[in-house]
């Protein structure tokens, strides 16, 4: 999953969330001096991610890319399952898409001097073309592919994958829909048993 599934998944918990976000900048140990909801919220990343990894219907995704995108098949669908969730929004949220993305930019504004250096370096450019928002539509979804492919020098060549999500597309959203029903009451779990040790939950 890519940055909105993971902010969507941590909940109300605005510390859970800004360390889902910032998780993949923060490699192995090296969260133990942030505060401790954020480091939860890092923990609570790498359930989920692998969650994900194993999934057997994200397999299926994974799989339908891998002849043309080699490992970064996993990258991709990443990103189309963002564009799933980011369409159907509506479905899973009650606070309208675009208002849930500003208040999760203000709150890493708010919170900024926290953020990984790499995060504080593209922020900027998140917020000013609303990289969360549009996700929604499939020229959002094609820009950040071409960005992605642009950052591997082209080697990925992820800026033709638009093209299979153009012809697979209900495929891809049926996998999504399937998967996402599956990890929300996942990490549900997964909070409620890294915030309170101990308990077993139900």
């Amino acid at each position: 999953m890519n940055y909105l599934a993971h902010i969507y998944l941590s909940g109300e918990i605005e510390e859970l969330k800004i360390g889902n976000f910032i998780a993949d900048s923060i490699k192995g140990n090296k969260f133990q001096h942030f505060p401790d909801k954020i480091k939860d919220g890092i923990i609570l990343h790498r359930a989920l991610d692998t969650f994900t990894d194993k999934h057997p219907t994200v397999r299926k995704s994974t799989h339908r890319l891998f002849n043309a995108y080699g490992h970064y098949s996993a990258v991709i669908v990443d990103i189309l399952y963002d564009h799933f969730l980011a369409k159907n929004w509506e479905d899973y949220s009650k606070i309208p898409l675009f208002d849930y993305t500003q208040n999760f930019y203000n709150l890493l504004k708010d919170n900024y001097d926290i953020l990984p250096l790499r995060v504080q370096q593209f922020l900027p450019y998140m917020i000013h073309d609303n990289w969360l928002y549009n996700y929604a539509t499939i020229e959002g979804i094609g820009k950040i592919l071409f960005q992605m492919d642009h950052r591997t020098k082209n080697r990925s060549k992820m800026k033709s994958a638009i093209k299979e999500l153009k012809l697979h597309y209900s495929l891809f959203e049926a996998e999504f829909t399937v998967f996402f029903s599956e990890i929300i009451p996942y990490s549900s779990k997964e909070i409620q048993k890294i915030m309170n040790p101990g308990e077993n939950p139900q």
